[in-house]
Protein backbone atom coordinates (compact mmCIF):
# COMPACT_ATOMS: atom_id res chain seq x y z
CA UNK A 1 0.00 0.00 0.00
CA UNK A 2 2.94 2.33 0.75
CA UNK A 3 4.16 2.19 -2.89
CA UNK A 4 0.92 3.10 -4.09
CA UNK A 5 0.75 6.09 -2.03
CA UNK A 6 4.52 6.89 -3.57
CA UNK A 7 3.46 6.57 -7.24
CA UNK A 8 0.07 8.85 -6.20
CA UNK A 9 2.20 11.44 -4.77
CA UNK A 10 4.50 11.49 -8.49
CA UNK A 11 1.97 11.51 -10.52
CA UNK A 12 -0.81 13.65 -8.72
CA UNK A 13 -0.03 15.17 -5.07
CA UNK A 14 3.20 16.58 -5.91
CA UNK A 15 3.43 16.46 -9.57
CA UNK A 16 6.71 17.52 -10.68
CA UNK A 17 5.05 19.83 -13.52
CA UNK A 18 2.13 21.09 -12.42
CA UNK A 19 2.91 21.21 -8.30
CA UNK A 20 6.33 21.37 -7.73
CA UNK A 21 7.23 23.31 -10.66
CA UNK A 22 10.13 21.61 -11.40
CA UNK A 23 12.46 20.63 -14.73
CA UNK A 24 11.20 23.79 -16.67
CA UNK A 25 13.60 24.13 -19.09
CA UNK A 26 12.79 20.81 -20.67
CA UNK A 27 9.14 21.39 -19.99
CA UNK A 28 9.05 24.59 -21.74
CA UNK A 29 11.62 23.76 -24.05
CA UNK A 30 10.97 20.34 -25.38
CA UNK A 31 7.28 20.39 -25.41
CA UNK A 32 6.24 22.06 -28.81
CA UNK A 33 4.61 18.66 -29.99
CA UNK A 34 2.82 15.88 -27.82
CA UNK A 35 5.60 13.37 -29.07
CA UNK A 36 8.61 15.36 -27.98
CA UNK A 37 7.01 15.81 -24.45
CA UNK A 38 6.57 12.27 -23.87
CA UNK A 39 9.82 11.25 -25.01
CA UNK A 40 11.35 13.86 -22.90
CA UNK A 41 9.38 12.75 -19.59
CA UNK A 42 10.26 9.09 -20.83
CA UNK A 43 13.82 9.07 -21.25
CA UNK A 44 13.52 11.46 -17.67
CA UNK A 45 11.49 8.73 -16.34
CA UNK A 46 13.72 5.94 -17.14
CA UNK A 47 17.40 7.88 -15.87
CA UNK A 48 15.02 8.94 -12.13
CA UNK A 49 14.39 4.79 -11.64
CA UNK A 50 17.76 3.80 -12.37
CA UNK A 51 19.26 6.60 -10.23
CA UNK A 52 16.92 6.18 -7.83
CA UNK A 53 17.31 2.46 -7.40
CA UNK A 54 21.25 2.46 -7.57
CA UNK A 55 21.36 5.73 -4.90
CA UNK A 56 19.21 3.81 -2.29
CA UNK A 57 21.54 0.26 -2.92
CA UNK A 58 24.42 2.72 -2.36
CA UNK A 59 23.29 4.68 0.15
CA UNK A 60 25.16 3.51 2.94
CA UNK A 61 28.85 3.12 1.06
CA UNK A 62 28.81 6.92 0.16
CA UNK A 63 30.79 9.15 2.83
CA UNK A 64 28.50 12.33 3.27
CA UNK A 65 31.22 14.33 2.46
CA UNK A 66 31.41 13.31 -1.40
CA UNK A 67 26.94 12.15 -1.50
CA UNK A 68 26.63 14.87 -3.87
CA UNK A 69 29.12 14.90 -6.05
CA UNK A 70 28.48 10.80 -6.30
CA UNK A 71 24.90 11.14 -6.57
CA UNK A 72 25.62 13.23 -9.95
CA UNK A 73 28.02 10.79 -11.37
CA UNK A 74 25.76 7.83 -11.12
CA UNK A 75 23.10 10.00 -12.77
CA UNK A 76 25.68 11.35 -15.51
CA UNK A 77 26.62 8.05 -16.16
CA UNK A 78 22.66 6.70 -16.91
CA UNK A 79 22.40 9.75 -18.77
CA UNK A 80 24.97 9.14 -21.10
CA UNK A 81 24.05 5.26 -21.44
CA UNK A 82 20.58 6.43 -22.25
CA UNK A 83 21.82 9.44 -24.93
CA UNK A 84 24.17 6.09 -26.40
CA UNK A 85 21.00 4.25 -26.68
CA UNK A 86 18.61 6.95 -28.08
CA UNK A 87 21.20 7.85 -30.81
CA UNK A 88 21.08 3.72 -31.80
CA UNK A 89 17.47 3.40 -31.68
CA UNK A 90 15.62 5.99 -32.14
CA UNK A 91 18.15 8.76 -34.06
CA UNK A 92 14.45 11.15 -34.90
CA UNK A 93 14.27 11.62 -31.07
CA UNK A 94 17.68 12.57 -30.98
CA UNK A 95 17.55 15.31 -33.57
CA UNK A 96 14.57 16.35 -32.05
CA UNK A 97 15.29 16.82 -28.28
CA UNK A 98 19.36 17.54 -29.38
CA UNK A 99 20.54 19.24 -26.57
CA UNK A 100 18.26 18.73 -23.51
CA UNK A 101 18.93 14.76 -23.50
CA UNK A 102 22.59 15.52 -22.18
CA UNK A 103 20.45 18.15 -19.72
CA UNK A 104 18.84 15.74 -17.87
CA UNK A 105 21.69 15.19 -15.72
CA UNK A 106 21.24 18.84 -14.58
CA UNK A 107 17.40 18.21 -14.15
CA UNK A 108 16.33 19.29 -10.60
CA UNK A 109 13.68 16.50 -10.43
CA UNK A 110 16.28 13.72 -10.58
CA UNK A 111 18.67 14.92 -8.14
CA UNK A 112 16.07 15.86 -5.72
CA UNK A 113 14.82 12.87 -5.70
CA UNK A 114 18.07 11.12 -5.05
CA UNK A 115 18.80 13.35 -1.82
CA UNK A 116 15.10 13.67 -0.60
CA UNK A 117 13.68 10.28 -1.13
CA UNK A 118 16.68 7.78 -2.75
CA UNK A 119 18.80 7.97 0.40
CA UNK A 120 16.81 7.87 2.95
CA UNK A 121 14.49 4.91 1.48
CA UNK A 122 15.04 1.20 0.32
CA UNK A 123 15.45 0.04 -3.53
CA UNK A 124 12.14 -0.89 -3.83
CA UNK A 125 10.09 2.24 -2.47
CA UNK A 126 12.80 4.32 -4.48
CA UNK A 127 11.70 2.83 -7.77
CA UNK A 128 8.15 3.32 -7.25
CA UNK A 129 9.22 6.74 -6.93
CA UNK A 130 11.44 6.97 -9.59
CA UNK A 131 8.55 5.45 -11.50
CA UNK A 132 5.26 8.25 -9.91
CA UNK A 133 7.63 10.87 -10.27
CA UNK A 134 8.24 10.35 -14.08
CA UNK A 135 5.09 9.32 -14.70
CA UNK A 136 3.73 12.49 -13.23
CA UNK A 137 6.73 14.66 -15.18
CA UNK A 138 5.88 12.41 -18.48
CA UNK A 139 2.36 13.23 -17.89
CA UNK A 140 2.77 17.15 -17.63
CA UNK A 141 4.82 16.96 -20.31
CA UNK A 142 2.66 15.20 -22.96
CA UNK A 143 -0.42 17.11 -21.91
CA UNK A 144 1.66 20.14 -22.09
CA UNK A 145 2.88 19.00 -25.83
CA UNK A 146 -0.67 17.65 -26.99
CA UNK A 147 -2.03 21.28 -25.68
CA UNK A 148 0.13 23.38 -27.65
CA UNK A 149 0.45 21.31 -30.98
CA UNK A 150 -3.19 21.18 -30.86
CA UNK A 151 -3.52 25.15 -30.62
CA UNK A 152 -0.23 25.88 -32.73
CA UNK A 153 -0.75 23.59 -35.63
CA UNK A 154 -4.38 21.74 -35.45
CA UNK A 155 -2.70 18.18 -34.61
CA UNK A 156 -1.87 15.83 -31.88
CA UNK A 157 0.55 13.63 -31.91
CA UNK A 158 0.69 14.43 -35.61
CA UNK A 159 -3.02 13.25 -36.56
CA UNK A 160 -4.91 16.46 -37.83
CA UNK A 161 -7.53 17.73 -36.02
CA UNK A 162 -8.36 20.91 -37.99
CA UNK A 163 -6.62 22.59 -40.77
CA UNK A 164 -3.17 23.92 -39.47
CA UNK A 165 -4.15 27.37 -41.14
CA UNK A 166 -6.34 27.99 -38.35
CA UNK A 167 -3.44 27.72 -35.97
CA UNK A 168 -1.76 29.90 -33.37
CA UNK A 169 1.85 29.94 -34.33
CA UNK A 170 2.67 31.70 -31.44
CA UNK A 171 1.46 28.15 -29.27
CA UNK A 172 4.50 26.10 -30.69
CA UNK A 173 6.72 28.99 -30.18
CA UNK A 174 8.54 29.69 -27.03
CA UNK A 175 6.04 32.22 -25.43
CA UNK A 176 3.15 29.53 -26.01
CA UNK A 177 4.93 27.40 -23.56
CA UNK A 178 4.72 29.82 -20.69
CA UNK A 179 0.89 30.51 -21.83
CA UNK A 180 0.23 26.94 -21.90
CA UNK A 181 1.74 26.16 -19.03
CA UNK A 182 -0.02 28.96 -16.86
CA UNK A 183 -3.38 28.20 -18.19
CA UNK A 184 -2.77 24.08 -17.07
CA UNK A 185 -1.58 25.15 -13.76
CA UNK A 186 -4.34 27.31 -13.24
CA UNK A 187 -7.26 24.64 -14.26
CA UNK A 188 -5.54 22.01 -12.41
CA UNK A 189 -5.47 24.11 -9.32
CA UNK A 190 -9.34 24.91 -9.78
CA UNK A 191 -10.12 20.82 -10.40
CA UNK A 192 -7.69 20.42 -7.38
CA UNK A 193 -10.16 22.74 -5.15
CA UNK A 194 -13.16 21.66 -5.99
Amino acid sequence: MNQLKVLWNGIIKENPTFVLLLGMCPTLGTTSSAINGMSMGLATMAVLIFSNLIISLIKNLVPDMVRIPSFIVVIASLVTILQMLIKAFAPEIDKSLGLFIPLIVVNCIILGRAEAFAAKNGPVSSVFDGIGMGLGFTLGLTLLGAVREFLGTGKVFSLTVFPDSYGALVFVLAPGAFIALGYLIAIINKIKKN
